[in-house]
């Protein structure tokens, strides 16, 4: 036992490699671990008495467990079961597609990155690009919603900007967890995605099985009552206007639901307006042609970050007018079920009728859309007349309960800032005291026009104009 042994340098470090490998893995990294996480729990315990719906426990749970606990699910094991047997696969090979998919679903939510670091560079993007106008939600209103329930923001999806609004508006309040699509799987955009506690969808999957994990996940997520964001339109709107919902994610919500023995539900709708859509030229390009596809190249990206990047250095830089957000009458799901028992069977497609309703009710009204509607509907007009028919048409629509966001400030003119962002971007053109529309971009004019459209007089528009 005491002989002396002589190993070679190399067989030295490699056993010397082991041993501290063993080492921190058996003793060093759990104690790391350990101590992180309960410096993490401290701090979300303190972040947790200023937020109105504190941080679930089921977001801090670690991202294994829950992949664990999403594949072992009963009915995701069901699932598994028939498609090995649809497919005439093993099973175990079904298993790892399911493991796969919830590898894909799940997030890796930090609530470091989301409330240090999301919400500081939502405001920054959104102030940087936007004069923002958010309502505040209504305390007495956030006060009468069950602290037990589930909150569900019901949005419309206008831009990619929307995602960073509603996570300021959320921000104060609580986390927000919603669905991205699958242009968001790109590295490193994905993991900050994940940080944040979104989820990828395949939004066009038709597999039984996927479909099946996503389902569990959400309905999880719901019944351990985290606040999530649904974009019910399924897609950014092509034509300006809110357009009719896809009632995939609120179905698996309203099927998981059981009236006296779930957590109530409530929808919160949230209705968003831009004075000018970052994507509304690719937007009208994609809704003309048909086909839902938003492929950029790396150059044009390039091109048009150097463009703002000098245009920020020179001062020539001026923000894209207002981006709002309205927020709408609240409605629980066990009310609305105990109030229409005639669709208790089938209640999916008229709530989510009922909350497209409440969202275009509160759709904000911007300087851009109202200038817009009016050359839509008028052709060439002076300014003069541009600024009777504005604040006529506004007055309207104020006394019908629309959303109205115009300047606070009485030294800005929303008349002249609708006027002059249109013709920043040459879609009318000043001959002397008259505008006039340009007609190359006149498709620009009705995509704004769109957004409030339903909020003008019955009589405002011709029957040739689809405000749909």
């Amino acid at each position: 036992m005491t002989q002396t042994v002589e190993l070679p340098l190399w067989a030295l470090l490699l056993v010397l490699a082991f041993a501290a490998v063993t080492f921190a893995s058996h003793f060093l990294f759990p104690s790391v671990r350990w101590f992180i996480r309960r410096r993490m729990e401290r701090a979300v315990s303190r972040l947790n008495e200023r937020l109105t719906r504190p941080i679930e426990p089921f977001k801090l749970a670690r991202r294994h467990d829950m992949i664990q606990r999403l594949i072992y699910d009963p009915e995701v094991g069901q699932a598994v079961v028939d498609h090995a047997r649809e497919e005439g696969v093993p099973e175990n090979v079904a298993f790892e597609m399911a493991r796969r998919y919830a590898r894909e679903i799940v997030p890796r939510f930090s609530a470091f990155m989301y409330f240090s670091f999301a919400i500081r560079l939502a405001r920054f993007l959104s102030k940087g690009f936007y004069r923002v106008r958010i309502d505040e939600l209504d305390e007495a209103v956030l006060e009468g919603i069950d602290p037990e329930a589930t909150v569900v923001f019901v949005m419309n999806h206008r831009s990619n900007m929307d995602y960073v609004l509603v996570t300021w508006l959320a921000g104060r309040r609580s986390h927000l967890s919603y669905a991205v699509g699958e242009w968001a799987r790109v590295w490193p955009l994905s993991a900050l995605i994940r940080a944040m506690g979104a989820y990828f969808i395949r939004r066009k999957s038709r597999n039984a099985l996927y479909r099946k994990v996503l389902e569990r996940y959400i309905q999880t997520a719901v019944r351990s009552g985290t606040t999530q964001g649904v974009f019910p339109e399924g897609g950014l709107s092509l034509t300006g206007a809110v357009g009719d919902p896809k009632v995939g994610l609120i179905s698996y919500i309203i099927d998981d639901f059981k009236p006296g023995e779930s957590r109530d539900v409530v929808f919160v709708p949230v209705a968003i307006n831009y004075d000018r859509v970052i994507e509304d030229r690719m937007l009208i390009g994609a809704g003309e042609t048909g086909v839902r596809r938003f492929r950029l190249r790396a150059f044009d990206v390039v091109r048009h970050v150097m463009g703002h990047v000098i245009l920020r250095i020179t001062g020539r830089f001026k923000r894209f007018g207002y981006a709002s957000v309205s927020v709408g009458e609240p409605l629980s799901l066990s009310d609305f079920l105990a109030a229409n028992p005639d669709v208790a069977h089938n209640p999916t497609v008229p709530l989510a009728r009922r909350m497209m309703a409440r969202i275009r009710a509160v759709v904000p009204v911007l300087p851009v859309p109202v200038v817009a509607a009016l050359f839509v509907k008028h052709g060439a007009m002076n300014r003069n007349e541009v600024a009777g028919r504005f604040h006529s048409l506004v007055h309207d629509m104020r006394v019908r309960g629309a959303q109205i966001h115009m300047p606070r400030s009485p030294r800005v003119d929303p008349v002249e800032q609708g006027i002059e962002l249109l013709l920043v971007r040459r879609v009318l053109v000043a001959d002397g005291p008259h505008l006039r529309v340009n007609e190359e971009e006149r498709g620009i004019l009705r995509y704004y026009a769109r957004s409030i459209a339903h909020l003008c007089p019955s009589d405002f528009w011709s029957v040739e104009f689809d405000a749909t």
